[in-house]
């Protein structure tokens, strides 16, 4: 009977996570189990839930809980060129290959900041790509969304990301696609011009185009193996042969299925080409 309340917290997450994608049609039942207890129990404490079932009563029946835990359970760190080599790598694997390609597409998938799709436009502004390619920032939490196609950041992170910006390869000044406005950073709406911005989720929807780059960090590693395995085909059918694709290192790409269907360009960066 020892491991009685491990199993009665476990059949409460599935109900919880049942209950959100029923009610709210927001699909987490596909995440690890571990990540998501994390976040419920840190929840819990907030709110005064002595069990995921109190929590859960809470969430179905107070809006603001509700939208508390959809933001808890979608929220991941972000932080503008935050590692210095994968965007030397991005740089150097994507621009001759969307040089090539007429029109190119780039879709940033679970994109739940600014700073996940901007430095990106801010490397095509550099390498003259900018004004021809289209993005396509995608997220299933409609407020995370909003709150990123705001594309502003805490002014206090200004001088870090300068930083960061300049260890990434950064050909300017950061301060040449931001501005400042009530007492916050915002991406210049030049830089924001060719991103469209949509609600999407990896769990449920189809493929909805084809894109030469699909970048997708930060996310995958809370999905369980199921979502895992979906989502990379769904990205293998969104993009064209010799497509780029840009996830986690420890994504497991490269195992079956999908270990004949890419070679590396930067494995320690998570950049992979699609060869087949």
């Amino acid at each position: 009977m020892d491991d009685q309340p491990h199993n009665v917290e476990d059949l409460e997450v599935d109900l919880l996570l049942e209950g959100v994608f029923r009610l709210f049609g927001h699909d987490f039942r596909g995440y690890q189990r571990e990540p998501v207890k994390r976040r419920l129990h840190a929840m819990m404490k907030e709110v005064g839930a002595t069990t995921i079932s109190a929590l859960q009563e809470q969430v179905l029946h107070q809006p603001a809980t509700a939208a508390a835990l959809l933001r808890g359970l979608s929220t991941r760190p972000a932080a503008l060129f935050d590692d210095a080599a994968y965007y030397r790598s991005l740089r150097d694997a994507m621009v001759p290959w969307l040089r090539s390609c007429p029109s190119p597409r780039i879709w940033v998938a679970e994109c739940v900041a600014a700073e996940d799709v901007c430095g990106l436009a801010i490397l095509l502004a550099e390498e003259g790509l900018h004004d021809r390619t289209q993005i396509f920032a995608t997220a299933e939490n409609p407020c995370l969304l909003e709150e990123a196609s705001d594309g502003s950041f805490s002014l206090d992170r200004l001088s870090a990301y300068a930083k960061n910006y300049e260890e990434s390869g950064g050909k300017r000044s950061l301060s040449d696609y931001c501005d400042e406005r009530h007492g916050r950073a915002v991406f210049s709406e030049q830089l924001r011009s060719n991103i469209t911005w949509a609600q999407y989720s990896l769990a449920t929807d189809a493929s909805f185009n084809e894109f030469q780059l699909i970048v997708c960090r930060r996310a995958m590693p809370d999905f369980g193996a199921y979502l895992q395995r979906r989502t990379l085909q769904l990205f293998y059918e969104s993009m064209p042969l010799f497509g780029i694709l840009s996830v986690d290192r420890s994504d497991g790409l490269m195992a079956a299925p999908f270990v004949s269907r890419y070679k590396p360009l930067s494995a320690e960066s998570g950049l992979y080409r699609r060869v087949a």
